[in-house]
């Protein structure tokens, strides 16, 4: 939705207000942190919810900026986390990490500045998300994995194969930096839950997507776009393809939608 300098066009702006018009549900489903929602609360039109962190949280924005309220949240067991951070380092040595809870952001000393903010706390992961680390009740959303040598998808494939079961492992970013949350949580089983809410089956969800994040919310819904510029992953899963962000390709999907309708 947002185009290269994470802008969101006029022409988009004004095709979610017209598909919020003619009672369309919005969803605005993505791996960002809640915190960062605030980019979007101007364009939900009194909707007003987003999936989170690669559906780890559901956040509601209709208080506006600086006043997102959680109303779901899938954490990632610290169990789980500390496991993960253990078989990845051994399988990858070189790894290094940050750790996202719902009020907080820290990372390791040596994780490099890929974000815009400033962490709270520099330490390393086994102590961050140990007992006695910062934010303790706090939970932990999301994981973040960065490797500065391994291409993307290998690091990818290696990761899912290390942590199995114990957490699920994506990717968005076109460097070598992983996205971890609780097992099963994604950005589909999250929108499946916000669906069936409000007794929307998936056969009624239209989705877009250009990262392996979004591969498994594409297979789902019943009908998906992959973006022009979609990874080749996201091509595959569609089952149709719009074109590139910084073209319009959702408001080109949902003006024809609209058009459409009766």
């Amino acid at each position: 939705m947002l185009r290269d300098d994470k802008s969101v066009s006029p022409r988009t702006v004004a095709a979610l207000a017209a598909a919020e018009a003619a009672g369309i549900e919005v969803f605005f489903v993505t791996g960002r942190p809640a915190r960062w929602m605030d980019v979007v609360s101007d364009h939900v039109h009194g909707h007003g919810l987003a999936i989170c962190g690669n559906g780890a949280a559901v956040v509601d924005l209709h208080g506006g900026s600086g006043a997102h309220r959680f109303v779901m949240v899938r954490e990632l067991a610290r169990a789980n986390a500390l496991d993960t951070v253990r078989l990845l380092r051994e399988a990858a040595p070189g790894t290094v990490y940050a750790v996202e809870q719902t009020y907080g952001f820290n990372q390791e000393p040596d994780y490099p500045k890929l974000h815009t903010e400033v962490p709270d706390v520099l330490l390393p992961a086994e102590v961050l998300l140990g007992p006695d680390g910062p934010l303790p009740d706090e939970p932990v959303l999301k994981i973040l994995a960065y490797h500065p040598d391994i291409d993307p998808d290998a690091f990818l494939t290696l990761a899912r194969l290390a942590v199995g079961d114990r957490a699920n492992v994506t990717r968005s970013s076109p460097s070598a930096l992983l996205e971890i949350s609780g097992p099963g949580v994604s950005k589909a089983s999250t929108l499946a839950l916000c669906c069936a809410e409000r007794g929307i089956s998936h056969e009624e969800v239209v989705a877009f997507g250009d990262m392996p994040n979004d591969v498994e919310m594409l297979t789902w819904a019943g009908r998906s776009y992959a973006m022009g510029n979609a990874h080749p992953d996201v091509i595959a899963a569609a089952s149709g393809r719009t074109v590139a962000n910084n073209d319009d390709g959702v408001a080109v999907v949902i003006e024809r939608l609209l058009a459409q309708r009766p």
